[in-house]
């Protein structure tokens, strides 16, 4: 378990500054465009694309580790077999979708912004849209890496897609204007696919090539890969739910939506790529293996760690949420509408990170044991039941925020239906036996955490942004460890033991 940590810790490290290329990104954008059709046209060009990347091929890599792990599959033809039906399928969707390029952006209703928005639009979405194959392609090769252990390339070549994605455009966009987005998106995209792809032929393994040949593991990856796309990609499908319900809402109603989830995910998004990009590879060896108690203490363990990480960042979120949105985006042609209309949207997110994260983690468990039905069934009801149903009928009357609160009350029921069928069907306990006294510790300084944290947020606020951000953020962080630490959270007393000896040693030697 040490070595699981510490792998994904150096993981977690890489996706953090990978992240936050990206989010500088947003930021960037944010700066430059603001709240206006602009902004809409190239985060409605963009969703498409990654959309495809994150469901399609996302679903594709995760089956292909499932299989390729199996003791009856044939690797080095089943490596060309997948190989060529992600090249395929991703470009028979690319082109199909392109067919309908205009239809598309209707839909999307960014015409309601104005016909200058809906060419841009349409110009970024033909740049971008071809990226999606290089994307999955990336992602598949990223697969094979972590099949192989090397969790560190398929992470870094996150972190150098958004580097290049982030330069190129902003160069760019000083030159030809916002379409400098779309070239960016393609370019980066050519480049990661060229990194993981070379990355892979050092490993000196099984060759890449094309097959057309079917057999028992192609018709597996082809039952597995559907479920996973819908069951597996509750987040992404919130985003184009939520874009198509804020069109209709006025100019900069999709920047503000976007702008909040996208401030959200972001540390659920390090911790559950980090924590999925290793656990899943290992979780199928031990399934294979046949070894179940460790299977089910991965399982208790993963979801200690997210709750002791994910609900104290929530409450800092929470409470500092104007400063936040202030802090990161109020910036150029951001200003403090724009942060108006991003606030209330984002603390109803906020409220939503742990449910989100720890839903991408356990249908981890579910795929690892051969079942994407139940994540598909449970997906169905909650992402396009219960939360089309309240953005339906209440985003009329109240606007971003009811999408917000969709998000996280169907979050809310997918969490509990996945973690009562699990428990039931495969045995998954949130709580094992050997994590009783752990989950027991850190609910008092949660609540120490929070009162400190809402005190701070309400009578520490200074003219200054940052001061109140930076006073905030330590008076948060020092509460935290010292609560977590005083009440016997020992991930926490050993990582300042660690700290203790480090600053010690570095004494010494001065």
């Amino acid at each position: 378990m040490n070595k699981f940590i510490k792998i994904v810790g150096a993981v977690a490290v890489i996706n953090i500054v990978a992240r936050l290329f990206g989010f500088f990104r947003e930021m960037v954008i944010g700066y430059q465009y603001g709240s206006t059709h602009v902004a809409d046209s190239i985060f409605t060009a963009y969703l498409l694309p990654n959309f495809l990347y994150l469901v399609v091929g996302g679903a594709f890599t995760t089956a292909v580790i499932s299989i390729y792990n199996r003791k009856t599959t044939d690797q080095a033809q089943f490596v060309k077999q997948s190989f060529t039906i992600v090249v395929v399928s991703l470009t028979v969707m690319t082109v199909a979708i392109m067919a309908f390029t205009e239809p598309l952006m209707h839909l999307f209703n960014i015409d309601e912004k104005g016909p200058e928005a809906f060419d841009l639009a349409v110009n970024l979405f033909y740049w971008m849209m071809p990226s999606s194959i290089l994307l999955a392609l990336a992602s598949w090769y990223s697969g094979m890496l972590n099949i192989h252990d090397k969790f560190h390339l398929s992470s870094f070549a996150i972190l150098l897609y958004n580097v290049l994605f982030l330069i190129i455009a902003v160069g760019l966009s000083f030159v030809i204007g916002p379409v400098a987005y779309g070239i960016s998106a393609l370019l980066s995209a050519l480049v990661m696919v060229y990194y993981v792809a070379k990355g892979y032929r050092k490993l000196d393994s099984f060759p890449v090539g094309l097959s057309f040949k079917r057999n028992q593991s192609t018709r597996d990856l082809w039952i597995m890969v559907w479920p996973i796309m819908i069951g597996g990609a509750s987040i992404q499908i919130y985003a184009m739910l939520q874009r198509f319900f804020a069109g209709p809402l006025g100019e900069g109603a999709i920047s503000a939506v976007n702008y909040a989830s996208k401030l959200t995910q972001f540390p659920q998004a390090i911790l559950i790529t980090a924590v999925t990009t290793v656990i899943y590879p290992i979780l199928s060896k031990k399934e294979a293996e046949d070894d179940f108690e460790s299977i089910k203490m991965l399982y208790s363990k993963g979801m200690y760690y997210l709750t002791l990480l994910l609900i104290p960042v929530s409450i800092f979120a929470y409470f500092y949420a104007t400063n936040l949105v202030q802090v990161i985006f109020e910036y150029g042609k951001f200003d403090a509408y724009s942060t108006s209309i991003t606030v209330p949207v984002f603390e109803v997110f906020v409220l939503s990170i742990l449910f989100l994260a720890v839903n991408t983690y356990i249908t981890r468990f579910y795929y690892a044991k051969g079942d994407s039905t139940a994540p598909v069934v449970f997906s169905i009801l909650n992402v396009f039941i219960i939360n089309i149903g309240i953005m339906y009928a209440f985003t009329d009357d109240y606007g971003a925020t009811a999408i917000a609160w969709a998000t996280l009350i169907s979050s809310v029921t997918n969490t509990f239906m996945l973690v009562f069928y699990g428990s039931r069907k495969y045995g998954f306990t949130l709580i094992a036996d050997e994590m009783k006294k752990q989950w027991l510790r850190p609910w008092i300084p949660f609540m120490i955490i929070s009162v400190v944290t809402y005190a701070s947020s309400e009578y520490l606020v200074f003219d200054y942004k940052w001061v109140t951000f930076i006073v905030g953020l330590t008076i948060f962080t020092v509460t935290s460890l010292v609560s977590l630490h005083m009440f016997g959270i020992k991930e926490v007393s050993g990582s300042l033991r660690r700290l203790r000896k480090r600053f010690s040693r570095s004494s010494h030697h001065e």
